[in-house]
């Protein structure tokens, strides 16, 4: 369809609604090819300002926008800002009573709702408006969930390529931070939407320092870090709820303001920590990867890994919360062997094995690098840099190599010799340890 919109109303809302004077790389172009009707799949860093490539069309397309998001706490913080700016948006979620769902649908049958945000699995409950209204555009956020290809599958996110069937008049755009070459292929296919145009940004977060450090005593070396930076926000991500809620406990014992998230709290507590936290009431918080999902914090700091993450797309998104203003960010990633085996138990009891071990694998090669880390974590999205960053601890203190030759044959040849010889001689073990 041909899009009416003017160049004019379009900036007339970006300032209006979002207080922005210009659009950042790529948004324009990726706006008006959804005003144009043209299904997008748009692979965008977080900070980059993937919503507004939704938003602000819905403000302009007549009737409403339909949202897939996955996380109740992201719809809220999404909604919430959007009523802040002047732009009517709702959500439908378990969490809320029959009568204010009924209210919710009342105002989308007036026509007064420009933004629905709904699970995927809730997607059912709306099947009776859409026999009377079809949404004008239908936005999947965080859609690296709908592959497993991806690194934190959905199920229930595979039930929406019916969309398209449903409403084939109806644009796609599909939005998600990291996402390799299959898993963009994936979306694409299991949208429904394989001619959708590819945004694809560049990966390169300049800003964001990278610190890969061994798992000694990690509890103290993150006091030490958090105590140079005492008016610093900054999250630490855990594999384990246990964790969080022990790394919370300790830090807030050293006199920190820290707090655990995870998805088995109550949705009140949930809510509070997030709250806090964007408010700067909370400084620390502790929590297992669902946290941070869309949550517009622009000050985070830091970005601490206590574990090995399960891959590099996880990863990179999760560190992508810091330094969303463009400030310097720091990221501290703790590696040891003992994350590894139990990350092998967890993909050795998921449906797609092969698929996360071989993202594992990748994921430890970024951990074990003797380049350039930076380097290596754009080419894994298939992006080049020619030089170093300058901003890895690999390039602020190159490790340092020599010929080993000479030590390791004469320590193999102690070795070899030890069925003549009951116990090594000194020398041997001392070029041993060298080696």
């Amino acid at each position: 369809m041909e899009s009416t919109v003017t160049e004019t109303s379009l900036y007339k809302n970006l300032k209006e609604y979002f207080g922005y004077a210009n659009f950042r790389p790529k948004q324009k172009d990726i706006i008006e090819s959804v005003l144009e009707g043209f299904d997008n799949l748009v692979i965008m860093p977080t900070g980059g300002g993937k919503s507004i490539c939704y938003q602000l069309p819905a403000t302009l397309l007549p009737g409403f926008t339909l949202v897939i998001s996955p996380l109740i706490a992201l719809m809220k913080d999404q909604v919430d800002s959007l009523k802040a700016n002047g732009i009517n948006a709702n959500f439908i979620n378990s969490s809320q009573t029959n009568e204010e769902q009924q209210h919710i649908f009342e105002e989308l049958h007036e026509g007064t709702t420009k933004l629905l945000y709904v699970a995927p699995e809730s997607l059912s409950q709306l099947q009776g408006l859409f026999n009377t209204q079809e949404p004008s555009l239908v936005a999947v956020d965080e859609a690296h969930c709908i592959s497993a290809w991806g690194h934190d599958f959905r199920p229930a996110y595979t039930q929406l390529g019916y969309l398209k069937k449903r409403f084939p008049k109806t644009p796609i755009i599909a939005l998600t931070a990291t996402a390799d070459k299959a898993t963009r292929e994936d979306i694409a296919n299991q949208l429904n939407i394989p001619s959708a145009t590819l945004h694809l940004s560049s990966f390169d977060r300049p800003n964001l320092s990278l610190e890969v450090r061994p798992a000694n005593k990690r509890v103290q070396q993150i006091i030490n870090f958090v105590d140079d930076r005492p008016n610093d926000s900054g999250i630490v991500y855990c594999l384990s709820r246990k964790a969080t809620e022990s790394l919370a406990e300790k830090l807030e014992n050293e006199g920190f303001k820290a707090a655990a998230y995870h998805a088995g709290l109550p949705h009140l507590q949930r809510q509070k920590v997030q709250d806090d936290f964007i408010n700067d009431s909370t400084q620390i918080v502790c929590a297992t990867v669902a946290f941070g999902m869309g949550i517009d914090k622009s000050n985070v700091r830091w970005v601490i890994h206590y574990n090995l993450p399960k891959n590099i797309e996880g990863y990179y998104q999760e560190i992508g919360r810091a330094g969303r203003d463009g400030v310097v960010g720091e990221t501290i990633l703790f590696y040891s062997y003992a994350d590894v085996i139990q990350l092998r138990k967890f993909a050795e009891g998921a449906g797609n094995t092969e698929v996360q071990l071989a993202k594992l694998e990748r994921m430890m090669q970024y951990a074990e690098a003797l380049s350039c880390r930076r380097k290596v974590l754009l080419s894994y999205f298939g992006e080049l840099k020619e030089v170093n960053c300058g901003n890895c601890d690999i390039c602020k203190r190159p490790p340092t190599f020599f010929d080993g030759t000479i030590f390791a044959q004469k320590a193999l040849g102690e070795i070899a010799g030890d069925e003549l010889c009951a116990q090594p001689s000194l020398e041997a073990a001392l070029l041993f340890d060298s080696v």
